[in-house]
C-alpha cells in the first residue's frame, strides 16, 4: 500500500478552549467513568463514556448555508461530494507585503475552480488561543467573496478568526454571499503553510445533524506524491 501524505488542518478541541471570544468554551464531563463501568461489564472489561457540551462554533468548524439562512441546507443536508477530496488552491496572504487586513478580489481572481476549495492562508492561526487572536484578524472582502461565488467553488476556508471583518459592525457580507451561493465556509484552520499552492485534496466533513448549521470538523489535506 502506498503511504499517503496527510496534513491535519484542525485545532484540537479540549475542555475550556476559547475559539471565538465571547462564545462559551466546551465542558467535558463523565457520564460513565472507567471505575464505575467495572460494575456494569464483565471482569476485565471497562469503558469511559463522556458528555461534551459546546457551541457549534468551536475549534475548526464548518458553516453550512443554514447557519445564515433559515431555508438553506443544514449539516445533514450537505452533499458529501462538496466536502471530501476537493482540489484545493491555497492563497497566501501571510507575507509582510500586504498592506490591508481585507483579502481583495484581486488576490483570489482566477484561483478557484468549479467544485474546488480555496484556502486562505493568513498566518493568523499562530495567535489561536491567545488574546491577540481576537483583534486585527485578516478576512475576506465582500468583493473577494463574490469573485469566489462567480468561480463556482464549493468551499472556502481561512486560518483566521472569521471569514468576515468582525470589527466592521454587524454586517457579514462574506458569510452572506458565500452561504447564499451554497458555498461552505470553514474557519479557524491551521498549518496551511504546509500545503502547496495547488495539488492538495481537501476534506472537511461535519456530522449529519438536522436543524444545525455549524459544527467542528476534522479538516485535512492529502498531498500529492
Amino acid at each position: 500500500m502506498t503511504a499517503r501524505r496527510i496534513v491535519d488542518l484542525s485545532h484540537p478541541i479540549r475542555a475550556g478552549l476559547v475559539t471565538y471570544p465571547g462564545l462559551p468554551a466546551p465542558v467535558i464531563t463523565p457520564h460513565l467513568t472507567r471505575e464505575a463501568s467495572r460494575d456494569v461489564y464483565a471482569p476485565g472489561t471497562e469503558f469511559a463514556m463522556d458528555v461534551i457540551t459546546m457551541i457549534g462554533n468551536t475549534g475548526t468548524y464548518l458553516d453550512s448555508p443554514f447557519h445564515r439562512y433559515a431555508d438553506g441546507p443544514d449539516l445533514a443536508g450537505l452533499d458529501l461530494a462538496t466536502l471530501v477530496g476537493l482540489p484545493a488552491r491555497v492563497v497566501d496572504w501571510s507575507d509582510g507585503e500586504r498592506d490591508a487586513r481585507g483579502i481583495p478580489a484581486s488576490a483570489v481572481a482566477g484561483v478557484g475552480e468549479p467544485g474546488g476549495a480555496v484556502l486562505l492562508r493568513t498566518g493568523w492561526d499562530a495567535h489561536f488561543g491567545t488574546p491577540a487572536y481576537a483583534t486585527g484578524a485578516p478576512f475576506l472582502t465582500e468583493e473577494g467573496a463574490q469573485a469566489l461565488v462567480d468561480a463556482g467553488v464549493a468551499l472556502v476556508g481561512i486560518d483566521s478568526l472569521n471569514i468576515d471583518d468582525t470589527e466592521g459592525g454587524g454586517t457579514r457580507p462574506a458569510h452572506s454571499i458565500l452561504l447564499a451561493g451554497g458555498i461552505h465556509v470553514v474557519e479557524h484552520l491551521t498549518r496551511l503553510g504546509e500545503l502547496p499552492e495547488r495539488g492538495a485534496r481537501f476534506t472537511a466533513a461535519p456530522p449529519a445533524i438536522e436543524g444545525f448549521g455549524t459544527f467542528p470538523v476534522r479538516a485535512f489535506a492529502e498531498l500529492p506524491d
